[in-house]
């Protein structure tokens, strides 16, 4: 690889300097667990689509929704990036070296927001793009 590339990368991965994995293991479970709960509590029409065990889902959680692609549509004009999974998953990443507890909560009250008011069931969030 180019040089310039390789230092970028280089200066990239400094951030992992010192950083116990198990540290970022327990916290991404903390942080995907209060998602977990979260949406349960204000969202029931989400179902999800992860195992109930943390430890069996990675730093990922899942939900299933018939307008999944219209919610995740909804939720990136808020700022607030998950991925959409056909044809029904609304994926979210649970990186603990930059998602906090602050993002987790206005990910809950954002898609509590969107739930309760059809806030999705707008057409330009069912309008698909080739990438979501």
């Amino acid at each position: 690889p180019p040089v310039i590339q390789m230092a970028a990368l280089d200066a990239a991965l400094d951030v992992f300097d010192g950083v116990e994995m198990k540290l970022l293991h327990d916290r991404s479970i903390t942080l995907s667990e209060k998602l977990r709960l979260g949406i349960a509590e204000a969202c029931p029409a989400l179902i999800l689509a992860s195992p109930v065990d943390p430890r069996a889902r990675g730093s990922q959680i899942s939900f299933r929704h018939p307008q999944g692609y219209a919610i995740i549509q909804a939720l990136i004009a808020r700022n607030i990036i998950g991925d959409f999974r056909a044809p029904d998953i609304l994926r979210f990443g649970i990186a603990p070296l930059y998602v906090t507890e602050a993002c987790v909560d206005r990910t809950i009250e954002a898609l509590s927001e969107i739930m309760a008011e059809d806030g999705w069931d707008r057409p330009e969030f069912h309008e698909r793009a080739a990438v979501t």
